[in-house]
């Protein structure tokens, strides 16, 4: 008797021949490793970030106390959010570790993703006024960075432990003890706030202020301070028209403090090759325009990518029933949020020279020269 066979064919149906438990078995098992993995590889990214600003003289400065602080929010998500997670993926969202760890799970959640979207904010307000501030970028005042971290942390706090003391949906309980599901509060004012705080109203203002940031570094790339010589020649022209020579002449654009220069004959040149090196200083500002535009639409495309969806897909959830996705859908772009965790510490430490030597030196042992930030 050979139950895997039929009477048209001689080779067993191998789906069928696998047992369900099976199945399910070595699905879990490749879920486990992969977010695992995911795990692992953000809270190695986020330590070495922290450990680099600890331990590198040139870096231990005001201007990265504001990633050291966003490194320790997303190696928190990666220690107190990320396994649990991880257990309601194996088990297909199931929980049965009971409503007191579910209550304090959902509001680490909160905390930890919400800090540091909002560190991004503080990321993006400290460069803007180094931009629009020369004082300020070449001596940062701590006190602005305490408030800008203290701020960080107050509103994630606000917002995350709210439904803790009772903006909870009425559903909370019986969605939790019946269809074993342990989600944050589905209250739809709480979601309404809670997403506009943690990223729509943050991610207005990133906009907003990188915009600003990259016009005036273009200002900046493109403006020239101070006066400078300009070489102008002309052709001098016989009474027929045709050139006898040429006359250089000394042009001086207006300096900084007002006061010009009279055109003043200088003689005759046989050569003058001044175009080359003007073309050549008009792409060194259109690499330098490119390079800023780059980094900025990194930084905020990233982040975009990574939680709109998620922030779409919560609120959503909280004011449409039938809105609500299925489970796999759910958890990519659950995923896909905790994600931007992963990519913080590379985003923000990759454009930085002293953040690469450091990570040369730590892991490679390779030898840099440095100079303090």
């Amino acid at each position: 008797n050979a139950p895997y066979f039929t009477e048209h064919s001689s080779f067993p149906n191998v789906s069928d021949m696998i047992h369900p438990d099976t199945v399910h078995g070595i699905r879990s098992i490749l879920i486990a490793i992969t977010l695992g993995l995911f795990i692992l590889i953000t809270f190695i990214g986020n330590f070495l970030v922290i450990y680099a600003i600890a331990t590198e003289k040139n870096l231990k400065c005001t201007a990265n106390w504001l990633i050291l602080s966003l490194a320790v929010a997303d190696l928190m998500v990666a220690l107190l959010v990320l396994p649990l997670s991880a257990y309601n993926e194996i088990y297909h969202q199931v929980w049965v570790l009971g409503p007191e760890l579910c209550r304090m799970w959902t509001s680490l959640d909160v905390l930890c993703c919400t800090s540091s979207i909002l560190h991004l904010l503080a990321i993006a307000v400290d460069r803007y006024w180094a931009v629009t501030n020369v004082e300020y970028a070449r001596c940062r005042d701590p006190k602005k960075i305490y408030i800008l971290i203290a701020g960080v942390w107050a509103g994630s706090s606000v917002i995350s432990f709210a439904p803790m003391f009772g903006w909870k949906d009425p559903d909370f309980f019986r969605r939790l003890e019946e269809d074993k599901r342990c989600m944050v509060s589905q209250n739809v004012i709480y979601q309404v706030f809670a997403t506009c705080m943690s990223f729509y109203i943050p991610l207005i203002f990133i906009l907003l202020l990188y915009w600003n940031i990259f016009k005036q570094a273009r200002k900046r790339i493109r403006s020239r301070p101070g006066a400078s010589a300009v070489l102008i020649v002309e052709k001098n022209k016989d009474k027929h028209g045709e050139a006898d020579g040429e006359t250089l002449q000394l042009a001086t654009e207006i300096p900084e403090n007002g006061v010009t220069t009279n055109q003043a004959p200088v003689g005759r040149l046989l050569v003058l090759a001044k175009r080359e090196k003007k073309i050549a200083k008009e792409t060194t500002e259109a690499k330098r325009e490119r390079k800023a535009a780059k980094t900025l639409m990194v930084i905020t495309g990233v982040f975009i990518v990574c939680w709109l969806p998620f922030f779409v897909m919560a609120l959503l959830m909280s004011v449409c029933e039938a809105c609500e996705p299925n489970e796999h859908v759910f958890s990519f772009l659950l995923w896909l949020g905790y994600a931007n965790s992963l990519l913080n510490p590379f985003i923000y430490t990759i454009f930085s020279p002293d953040f690469r030597n450091a990570f040369k030196r730590m892991l490679c042992g390779y030898q840099t020269s440095t100079q303090r930030c």
